[in-house]
């Protein structure tokens, strides 16, 4: 049985009820990406996208008037967050009763003394920052001194940025597993992540060799499938987001053009699981940027990618193409929005179908759970017999 799921990274679809109390009533990242910067998207079009409620349509970005050959819908977070770990996790079954700890005015010296500690050097920075402001603000002094600029986000987050020739990326890397030791319990945050840069001022972050270490989730889905003798193959920064926990096979990415190839390749190559794929440009180098255009471009680029994918889906498979928060890049600051997750599915035959307002993220995990017969009594409502 072959299972796909696409995340689209930070694609909302509409404010949650609750957004009001993250400072999010309003936003809408779809909506607003293609009302600021209008992109042809017909191949979503077709998959049923116009039909998921809120989402407009126009004859330049998302026609009405389409046959639709998938299933449609969108979801609600129930966990109280709108961050990449919280929405990941969820989708595979764990819904947090409380949020990540955040740090608005930076890490206590409890955490900075050991970090200093571990590195043997001193640090830079300790605030919340822009990813690419940190490092035109603070790389210069980076460089002369050696010290790594740690900063974080409205995100429950304690990221590292080094320049690459100044501090090798295999150091980079074991900075941040010392502060992953260290930042548990009453300072545990989701994720540790690696930030290298390179060049010269204002300096370019390497994305490619971002890497992020999570804390360690509960048991998930993935481990039922894992369980269960199934493929459990992740592309991207999955493997990272659930700190490696349930996979068989793990596969780097440097961009989403490498991650929509990458995806493709192994869908070809056939898979007896899950095949689990985040696609994080519009999220990392656009909606945090609040880069319409760029967005709509990321979202136009996976448009023209999808009829490949699909046509890769094998008679008896799923694609299902997700979304996991918003991060409007029309709105203010640069933190993600709090809104509903896309949720679209593709079989070979089906047809347009409605699945409604999903409760939770968590139907995801159950459906796959479900389909691919592993065993799960975790949370979310299975939707696999409205694929049918």
């Amino acid at each position: 049985m072959h299972f796909t799921i696409i995340v689209l990274d930070s694609v909302g679809a509409g404010a949650l009820p609750d957004a009001e109390q993250f400072g999010d009533k309003g936003a809408h990242t779809l909506n607003h990406t293609l009302e600021q910067a209008p992109v042809p998207l017909p191949n979503l079009a077709r998959l049923g996208l116009g039909r998921v409620p809120t989402v407009q349509t126009s004859a330049q970005t998302i026609p009405a008037d389409v046959d639709v050959v998938g299933a449609y819908g969108r979801m609600r977070e129930v966990s109280p967050g709108k961050d990449t770990s919280t929405g990941h996790w969820e989708f595979m079954g764990v819904q947090l009763e409380h949020p990540f700890q955040v740090f608005p005015d930076g890490f206590p010296p409890a955490v900075m003394d050991k970090f200093d500690a571990a590195t043997g050097c001193g640090h830079l920075c300790n605030q919340p920052y822009s990813g690419t402001d940190v490092i035109r603000d603070f790389g210069e002094e980076h460089v002369r001194t050696g010290f790594p600029i740690v900063y974080t986000s409205a995100d429950s987050v304690f990221q590292i940025a080094a320049h690459e020739d100044v501090v090798p990326l295999e150091t980079l890397y074991e900075w941040c597993k010392a502060a992953r030791e260290i930042l548990q319990g009453e300072y545990a945050v989701a994720r540790v992540i690696a930030r290298p840069f390179r060049g010269e001022h204002p300096f370019e972050r390497a994305n490619e060799h971002r890497k992020d270490f999570s804390l360690v989730p509960p048991p998930t889905v993935l481990d039922a499938l894992k369980e269960a003798g199934r493929d459990v193959v992740g592309i991207g920064k999955i493997p990272d987001i659930y700190a490696g926990q349930g996979f068989t096979e793990s596969i780097h990415t440097d961009d989403n053009a490498d991650g929509i190839r990458k995806t493709l390749a192994r869908m070809q190559a056939g898979v007896d699981g899950l095949i689990f794929t985040n696609l994080v440009d519009t999220d990392a180098k656009f909606g945090h940027r609040r880069d319409p255009e760029g967005y709509s471009n990321a979202l136009a680029e996976f448009d023209r990618a999808l009829p490949d994918l699909l046509a890769a889906v094998p008679e008896g498979g799923t694609l299902l193409i997700l979304s996991d928060h918003g991060n409007d890049p029309t709105w203010h600051g640069t933190d993600h929005t709090r809104e509903y997750g896309l949720l679209l599915a593709y079989r070979p035959g089906l047809g347009a179908r409605d699945l409604g307002e999903r409760e939770t993220f968590a139907d995801v995990g159950a459906t796959v759970a479900e389909a691919l017969g592993a065993s799960w009594d975790g949370p979310g409502t299975s939707f696999w017999k409205q694929l049918q």
